[in-house]
This record gives C-alpha cells, sequence and structure tokens, in this order.
C-alpha cells in the first residue's frame, strides 16, 4: 500500500480546508465580529499541519482503489474534525460531539442539526456551516484532482471513492478536466441562483447561505423556521434549484458541450422527473383542503417533494403534520435519492432501475429459460460488475440500516423516530418525522446514538464502502507488513 501518497493527500486536503476557514474570517470582518478569531487560529494551524505533510512528495504517485477509499474516507473523517473545532471555540457548540455531529450533517451535505436556536450564531458561524454543505456537495477530493496532478488511473480511483452513485465516468479524456468542468457547472449554478434569490429581495447574506446550501443539496438553514418565512417567490426559486442540482451532471456537461437532445434523453433523469412529478400531484392532492388554495398547496407539495428527493432538508411546513399517505411518499423519497453524479444523497435513482430492470429479466427467465438478454441502460447494456455491486450495495445498505435502528434504540425513543433518524442521516436528508420532524432536532439522543448517527452520514455520503473498509483488518495488516519491510 503506498502510504506516502496517503499521507500527501491528506495533507493537501488539510491545507484547502485551511484557505477555507479564511471565507468565514471575512464574514467575521465585515460584520464585526470577534468568533472570526477562531477560525483564522484553527486555519493558521492547518497550513502548519498541511505543509508538513506535504513537505516531502511521495516518489511513487500511483494508488490503487484500496488507497483511494482510504484516502477519501479519512480525508472526510479529518475535514469533519478540524471543521468543527472553530464552534468548539467560539463556544457556541461548546460539545465536541455536537460540534462533530453538526459538521459532519454540513460536510456530508445531510443537514441534521442539534440546535435549537440557529439565528443565536454568529454571522461567520451560520455562513461556515452553510458553506461546508457546498465544499461537500461535489466533494473536496474532486475539487483537489483540478489542482494537484497525479497519475490518471490514480485519478480515477479517487474519484470513484468519493463521487456519488453506481459508477464515474469521464466526461473528457483526461480526470483532471473533467474535476475542472464539474467544478465550473458547479460554480456557474450556484451563482444564478443567488442572483435570482437577490433578484427576489431576499438579503445577501441570507441568498449566498440558502444558495451554498442549496447547491451541496445540504439544507442548513439560518432561521429557525428553515425557509417557512420567505416569500412564494424564494420558495419556488429554491425549489427549482434543488430539483437541478439533484440532476446527473452529466446531462448539464451534454447540454453545454454536446447535444441537449441526448441530454434529456438520459434514462435516469427522466425517471427522477416522473418520480418528482407523481410525488408533488399526490401530495397536492391529499394537501389540498389544509391550505387556503391550490397555489399554497402546489407550492408546499413542490418545495417538499424537492427537498426531500434530493437529500437537501429545507421545509417551509412541518410535514409530520400531513396525512399519513403524504409521509409515506416523503418517506420512500428519502431512501431513492436524487441522480447518481448529482451533490444529491440517498440510494440513487439509477440503482432502482437497475434493480427493477434485473428482477424483470429474472422473471423472464422463468418464462423463458433459455432466453438471453441484458440490461440496458440509455441503450447500452450494463455491465455486469455494475449489477453485482448495485446488489451488494442494497445488502450492505439494509445490514447497516438495521444494525444503526437497533444501536440508537437504547436512548428509548419511539421506533418512527429511530427509523426515520437513521433514514435521514444515512440518506444525508436531515429531518426525519416525530421528535425528528422539520421542528425539531437531533439534539434528543445521547452521544453514544450521535457517533452512530455521524457514522450513518459518512457512510451515506461516501456511498458506504470507502468509509467501511477502514474496519477490514487486512488493510491495515497489509499497511503495517509494507511498513515494517520498509525498515
Amino acid at each position: 500500500m503506498n502510504s506516502s501518497i496517503i499521507r500527501y493527500i491528506l495533507g493537501n486536503v488539510i491545507k484547502i480546508e485551511a484557505v477555507l476557514l479564511f471565507f468565514p474570517c471575512i464574514i467575521s470582518l465585515i460584520y464585526k465580529e470577534d468568533e472570526g478569531i477562531f477560525y483564522l487560529i484553527v486555519s493558521i494551524i492547518m497550513l502548519i499541519l498541511g505543509n508538513l505533510m506535504t513537505y516531502k512528495k511521495p516518489k511513487n504517485n500511483v494508488f490503487y482503489l484500496k488507497e483511494g477509499c482510504i484516502t477519501t474516507a479519512l480525508s472526510w473523517i479529518l475535514l469533519s474534525f478540524f471543521g468543527c473545532l472553530p464552534f468548539v471555540l467560539t463556544k457556541e457548540i461548546p460539545s465536541f460531539t455536537d460540534a462533530l455531529f453538526e459538521t459532519i450533517s454540513g460536510f456530508t451535505t445531510t443537514g441534521a442539526s442539534i440546535l435549537s436556536d440557529v439565528e443565536a450564531l454568529s454571522h461567520c458561524s451560520l455562513f461556515w456551516r452553510s458553506f461546508t454543505h457546498w465544499i461537500g456537495g461535489m466533494g473536496v477530493l474532486v475539487f483537489l484532482l483540478a489542482i494537484v496532478p497525479l497519475s490518471g488511473g490514480s485519478n480515477m480511483n479517487l474519484m470513484r471513492a468519493e463521487s456519488p452513485g453506481p459508477s464515474v465516468g469521464k466526461l473528457v479524456p483526461k480526470i483532471r478536466y473533467t474535476a475542472r468542468i464539474l467544478y465550473l457547472i458547479y460554480l456557474g449554478m450556484t451563482i444564478i441562483e443567488f442572483i435570482f434569490l437577490v433578484a427576489g429581495h431576499m438579503p445577501i447574506f441570507d441568498a449566498l447561505a440558502t444558495s451554498l446550501g442549496t447547491a451541496g443539496t445540504g439544507g442548513f438553514g439560518i432561521k429557525n423556521d428553515s425557509m417557512g418565512s420567505y416569500s412564494p417567490y424564494i420558495q419556488w426559486v429554491v425549489t427549482i434549484f434543488m430539483i437541478l442540482f439533484g440532476v446527473n451532471f452529466n446531462a448539464y456537461y451534454l447540454m453545454l458541450f454536446d447535444n441537449i437532445k441526448k441530454a434529456l434523453s438520459i434514462e435516469e433523469v427522466r425517471y427522477y422527473f416522473i418520480i418528482i412529478a407523481v410525488a408533488i400531484l399526490i401530495i397536492f392532492c391529499e394537501i389540498l383542503d389544509t391550505t387556503t388554495g391550490a397555489f399554497e398547496s402546489l407550492t408546499q407539495a413542490s418545495f417538499q417533494v424537492a427537498s426531500i428527493i434530493t437529500t437537501t432538508g429545507y421545509a417551509t411546513v412541518d410535514f409530520n403534520l400531513w396525512s399519513q399517505s403524504s409521509k409515506t411518499i416523503l418517506v420512500m423519497l428519502m431512501f431513492i435519492g436524487a441522480c447518481a453524479g448529482s451533490t444529491g444523497g440517498g440510494i440513487k435513482v439509477s440503482r432502482f432501475i437497475t434493480t427493477a430492470k434485473t428482477m424483470i429479466k429474472e422473471l423472464n427467465s422463468y418464462i423463458h429459460p433459455k432466453s438471453v438478454k441484458k440490461i440496458k441502460m440509455d441503450g447500452k447494456p450494463i455491465e455486469h460488475y455494475v449489477v453485482r455491486a448495485t446488489n451488494v450495495y442494497f445488502i450492505t445498505f439494509i445490514l447497516l440500516f438495521a444494525v444503526s435502528i437497533f444501536a440508537i434504540s437504547f436512548d428509548d425513543n419511539d421506533l418512527i423516530t429511530n427509523f426515520t433518524a437513521v433514514a435521514a442521516t444515512i440518506n444525508n436528508i436531515g429531518p426525519g418525522l416525530e421528535m425528528v420532524g422539520p421542528t425539531q432536532n437531533f439534539s434528543i439522543f445521547s452521544p453514544l446514538s450521535k457517533y452512530v448517527l455521524m457514522f450513518d452520514m459518512l457512510a451515506g455520503r461516501l456511498e458506504l464502502f470507502p468509509l467501511l473498509i477502514l474496519f477490514y483488518p487486512a488493510v491495515w495488516k497489509e499497511l503495517f507488513n509494507r511498513k515494517r519491510h520498509a525498515r
């Protein structure tokens, strides 16, 4: 195992976060807040540590998927550890466990909070919470790939470990340029949303924080009622952009550089919009009698469906009070999630399409035992390893989900609370139902349960296996054997 390149990449990740911590310092200067000094202190410490870790460049830049997974998992843990320190030092979140929970929730774009009074935070801390969504949405390692040269195969292994979805493809021949294109599209869409929000008379700071949270499909609100106090125009802008950020970014590349018709023909994207339309229609009919009119019902239904399926987690109403059928639809959307290759979480639409087609193929084999039929997506055969990986993912997901529910059940909360808390964290959504509903928070859980839910947030964002591999003994055995032989 190439431990030197792991150390080198982790050092670069720490340096990147150190630079990003300067942004809340700037916000603190604008609003004349003392809390910014703590962000600066943490940033300087990280710059020193990052430079020490990258001072000696590795002789061998090549590494494989296992190194990519380990590097990715450790990067996200380090990001969260250092990212939570300003909350602790400013004493705005004095408990380290709570601060770590909030930060992991931010970087994994979950949006689950332990805070009961968000508006009590300083502007720089509110900005940092939302900014962690934007950083984690596309992935800090994708950004790293755009600026740090590595060997070609190594780039793909790193990108595969961090990118959401069952498979990762290149937009252009070089992965480095693919990473740059992804970030340019990401940044461009964020700026466009910001402009639309400001045009709707949303305060500049609010528009900035909301744009960052929407782009990363994170959902940390800067108001205690999330998005409920904003105008219908602003709610519709956020709704549209939540849906757009849940689309596979490959579609945007095709729209910009290739063929719009080809982009619109992507099967996953079509099903994604169909699911959204059907869910909105059903919930709209369900809540029509409880609102002041059809427009309000459509606004609420559209916003919440977009928020849940894209795993953003913003809220305009307490959907915990909706009918059982409406809440059931939202819970189903929690698991479906957005498209692969987007900033959204969940299991992903493409995996459900693949599983459904596999099931149909299996049923067909009972009727026509000798038939040989390939499963296809967008007219192309799905490789066997993708089908196998999808099946293994579902099995692992169910096992981890069940173990997590059991682990937090000792807090003696009701089953719906526990079930939706795990669903909301492992799918990177934020709010659940009952005691973790949109008007509640996750402070009710014990420290042990919070660490279980933190693990779920990281596992969900990293597609399970890059985090789980850290607990695989053979990996560390190989690492220590290499070090022993090196001596």
